[in-house]
């Protein structure tokens, strides 16, 4: 496998936090390559971040960072609100927490937000595996009580 280069893990950091986690949607360009995609973008040469999905309640989407045109990195993750969440007020709730768990985002473990992160009545755990160079994780969102509110599954890596 391909050496995964020293900065790539400093700048997914800034482009998670420039784009979703701390623009919501706001950072999707205008134009999606896929019709009726959101599609999130965060430049800083030499490396180009984009990130295309599907969905709100249910998603599914990819990450990919292209470094001087060619992609060298990608994750691919699908996930969402729990099924029996029918209240907009709950579900917009959810997302908002999401977000604040995904600033906290760390150049140790770039995939998703931290193992651990409280607030507001919920819990966000992030459990991952490996490396960045190939990884996989899932991240959930509880309320205090235990009750599950929101699940997602990632995987990816370097690309060869």
């Amino acid at each position: 496998m391909s050496a995964v280069p020293g900065d790539l893990a400093a700048f997914l950091v800034e482009a998670k936090r420039r784009t979703y986690a701390g623009l919501d949607d706001d950072a999707t360009v205008a134009a999606p390559l896929l019709a009726g995609a959101k599609q999130l973008e965060h430049r800083a040469a030499p490396y180009a971040y984009r990130d295309i999905y599907f969905g709100m309640g249910f998603f599914a989407g990819q990450e990919t960072v292209s470094r001087d045109e060619r992609v060298i990195w990608s994750m691919s993750y699908s996930g969402g609100v729990d099924a029996g969440i029918g209240d907009r007020d709950t579900f917009l709730a959810i997302y908002k927490f999401l977000r604040q768990a995904l600033l906290a985002v760390s150049v140790e473990r770039p995939y998703r937000g931290p193992h651990l992160f409280e607030q507001a009545g919920m819990i966000y755990r992030n459990e991952v595996e490996g490396a960045l160079g190939r990884f996989h994780g899932v991240e959930t969102i509880a309320r205090q009580n235990g009750a599950p509110l929101y699940e997602l599954r990632y995987s990816g890596g370097l690309l060869r």
